[in-house]
């Protein structure tokens, strides 16, 4: 464990996540009965850094979340597992709660979630944005709430705080975000319009001049490209049983990588690999914090 506690900002989504272990996902108008069920707060955003202060970090989380009970049940969590929350929008109605179905056999996962659509949030005082991203060792945007994530990422653009995107599926968003990235954290599903393949679309933005790329693919190697070469890292090969967050935990490991100096990219994307891996071997949302935080964080070449 590296001994100073890096600082990780993170802006974007937090949900309220309801989650049942299934034996197979309903058919229409069936009722079934869960194995077991699990509350907890989630969101790309909120899971990235949850994940960031279980690995030893210290972490902000900025978001709309509002005075609800259902806000409440987010923030109480959330500080639960030492995470920071500032909340833009605190006379917001309702925040966002998120169903999820796991099934038990294989461990995937299914989700429907408000995604805070049509929450509208302006970013907080451009001197609070500076504060908060000059404190911070890296930055992590998720997409959503599109203004305030602009800001961030302008601002940590010329305070040179490195921005870790989070790019799960397109957003109209990532058009303002993607140029401020340092590294593109993908998913295999991600594409930009005009470009037909995860390959393409990490050659663009490689060539657009973002420095790092990464594309995921579940249980399948990671790829990486930079503009002097590219690479791919196998990832640990485990009985998977629970992928909720799975890729969250991932860009939460990647960005702690980051935050503490690890120049290697196969270096950063094995670090994030092995985690992820680790939640997936076990069951709900907050039973892996602590088999993750003696994970080692190697500095050197993967």
């Amino acid at each position: 464990m590296p001994e100073k506690r890096a600082h990780g900002l993170f802006v974007g989504l937090a949900t309220l996540d309801i989650v049942s272990r299934v034996d197979r996902i309903p058919a229409a108008n069936e009722k079934l009965t869960a194995e077991s069920q699990f509350v907890a707060a989630g969101g790309p955003a909120a899971n990235a850094a949850v994940t960031f202060a279980a690995l030893g970090g210290t972490a902000t989380l900025v978001t709309a979340l509002g005075s609800s009970t259902v806000a409440q049940a987010i923030v109480a969590d959330l500080r639960a597992c030492g995470v920071r929350v500032v909340d833009v929008a605190p006379d917001l109605g309702a925040a966002s709660v998120s169903s999820v179905l796991v099934t038990r056999s294989t461990g995937d996962r299914a989700v429907v979630g408000g995604d805070a659509r049509g929450v509208l949030v302006s970013a907080p005082a451009s001197e609070a944005v500076s504060e908060l991203v000059e404190e911070s060792d890296v930055l992590l945007l998720d997409g959503h709430h599109a203004a305030m994530a602009a800001a961030f990422a302008a601002a940590a653009q010329a305070a040179v705080v490195p921005v870790v995107v989070d790019a799960g599926r397109w957003k109209p968003a990532f058009a303002d975000l993607l140029p401020h990235a340092t590294e593109v954290v993908a998913s295999a599903d991600f594409r930009m319009p005009g470009h037909e393949s995860g390959a393409a679309v990490a050659e663009h933005l490689v060539a657009e001049g973002v420095p790092v790329v990464v594309r995921t693919a579940g249980a399948g190697p990671v790829r990486w490209r930079t503009a002097t070469g590219s690479g791919e890292v196998m990832t640990p090969a485990v009985a998977a049983v629970d992928t909720l967050g799975a890729g969250d935990v991932f860009h939460g490991a990647y960005a702690y990588a980051v935050a503490n100096g690890v120049e290697d990219v196969a270096s950063r994307v094995s670090y994030a690999s092995e985690v992820a891996s680790v939640r997936c071997t076990m069951i709900g949302p907050r039973s892996w914090l602590g088999a993750i935080a003696t994970i080692s964080l190697s500095q050197g070449d993967a």
